[in-house]
């Protein structure tokens, strides 16, 4: 594919790395000197300084026969009209980053399509769903489920008390007689490791599972993690993330919103009228311990600082708090949650480059899911009549070394395989893989 990205910034980053590892054909176009530097100098893409609403700039990428052109700067207006030209010009799709959440709408989608705009994505909106998706987890640090739950991928910290601990794979394998979970990915100082039966887990390592619903009940029973109800919630900081995330959760929960602007805070106490609004400043550790942080189950940290946030869900943490989130900016902040005590941190430009990504990879794909922090992804396939995959048995088809087939669904069951089984056509297969080797994974599926 020839795609060509507008936006050279994190966003823009991210997803011309991940579009990389597979070869593609990249051009990515900004007014920034040193931000493009840095890109041609760490990535295989070509880059184009100028304006991406410049019809010269969009020329000199050959817009006119770009499968994709995204738009992804800073700015909402810059990424609408260069959707809007390159569309004319000849882009066959276009996604435009934008900020005003009144544009997803259907109606207004609808509009945008006629304009020339085939998807529109809002950072600040995947947040408030990524929160939400988060809290759902409770005391896991990820969750996400498969055909409706018929797989689970679940994470856990591995901390002195897990029975996992100081342990192989292969020593644990009688913690699951009944073959009902497998070990798919370990977040190790900020290093991924894909384990094998010799791998050891250590105290605060982050592993994760691929279940059926039999082993989702086996890895919380022995990693001493036990399920809690979330009922109370407090946000800090009125952003927009902070105003989305406090309206869709106070139609399940107690949601209080503690926001530093005496302003705002009337205003958000106005378009809120099932949140509790408080004005204070949440750097303050006796405003949020005054506002009974002690009764939360939950404390979402999404200010515009991302230090506040961090030391904020630490002071959460230490009042007993079961489910912390913390917005960070910076991307390498968010490796950190892994050792000092945040259960997440989330990074709205990492989740939109995710979900572009995920867009583009639609196909046999049925669905993708990135865990926070770790360089790999979980990825759902439908397997064809006839695809490379169905020929042989696990053990004999040379997957790649860095993937790792985790789960099947068969109709209506589910089944965590091993090396002698074979898959059929029509099953659904949850894979493991670095991105460097979604391709290769790919072409057993074709």
């Amino acid at each position: 594919m020839k795609i060509i990205i507008a936006g050279a910034g994190d966003v823009g980053f991210h997803l011309a790395k991940l579009l990389s590892y597979e070869n593609q054909e990249i051009a990515v176009i900004d007014l920034d000197d040193e931000k493009l530097r840095n890109i041609s100098s760490k990535l295989d893409v070509a880059t184009i300084k100028g304006s991406s609403t410049s019809y010269s700039s969009l020329e000199e990428a050959d817009v006119a026969n770009a499968d994709l052109l995204i738009a992804v700067t800073s700015l909402e207006e810059v990424n609408i009209t260069t959707t809007i030209i390159g569309k004319y010009l000849g882009a066959k799709k276009t996604i435009a980053r934008i900020k005003n959440p009144e544009y997803l709408k259907p109606r207004e989608r609808s509009h945008f399509r006629q304009l020339g705009i085939d998807e529109l994505i809002s950072p600040e909106s995947l947040a408030t769903q990524e929160i939400g998706r988060l809290l759902n987890s409770n005391a896991l640090t990820d969750v996400f489920h498969f055909d409706d739950g018929k797989l689970t991928l679940l994470g856990i910290l591995i901390d002195g008390k897990c029975k996992l601990r100081d342990k192989t794979l292969l020593e644990n394998s009688t913690l699951n007689p009944e073959q009902d979970f497998i070990t798919v990915a370990i977040l190790r100082n900020g290093q991924t490791i894909i384990p094998h039966g010799d791998t050891k887990f250590r105290v605060n390592d982050h592993a994760y599972f691929i279940a059926k619903p039999s082993g989702v009940e086996r890895v919380l029973n022995f990693s001493n993690v036990q399920k809690t109800e979330i009922k109370n919630i407090m946000i800090l900081g009125g952003s927009k993330i902070g105003q989305h995330t406090a309206k869709i959760l106070s139609e399940k929960f107690n949601v209080k919103l503690v926001e530093q602007s005496r302003e705002k805070s009337f205003q958000l106490a106005n378009e809120l009228p099932n949140v509790l609004v408080i004005h204070g400043d949440g750097r303050n550790s006796e405003i949020i311990e005054e506002e009974g942080i002690d009764e939360m189950d939950a404390f979402i940290a999404v200010t515009g600082n991302s230090e506040t946030n961090i030391i904020s869900s630490l002071v959460a943490k230490e009042h007993g708090v079961k489910k912390t989130v913390a917005l960070v900016e910076n991307v390498d902040y968010i490796h950190l949650s892994q050792n000092i005590g945040v259960d997440t941190m989330i990074n709205r430009k990492l989740i939109a480059a995710n979900f572009i990504f995920r867009y583009i990879r639609k196909g046999e794909i049925i669905s993708i899911a990135s865990i926070h922090g770790v360089d790999a992804e979980i990825v759902e396939f439908i397997v064809k009549e006839d695809s490379k995959i169905t020929k042989k048995y696990i053990k004999n088809l040379k997957f790649p070394k860095n993937a790792l087939i985790a789960g099947v669904v068969r109709k209506s069951d589910s089944r965590i395989p091993n090396g002698d089984f074979r898959i059929r056509a029509h099953d659904r297969v949850v894979v493991l893989c670095s991105p460097s080797s979604i391709h290769k994974v790919e072409a057993f599926f074709k």
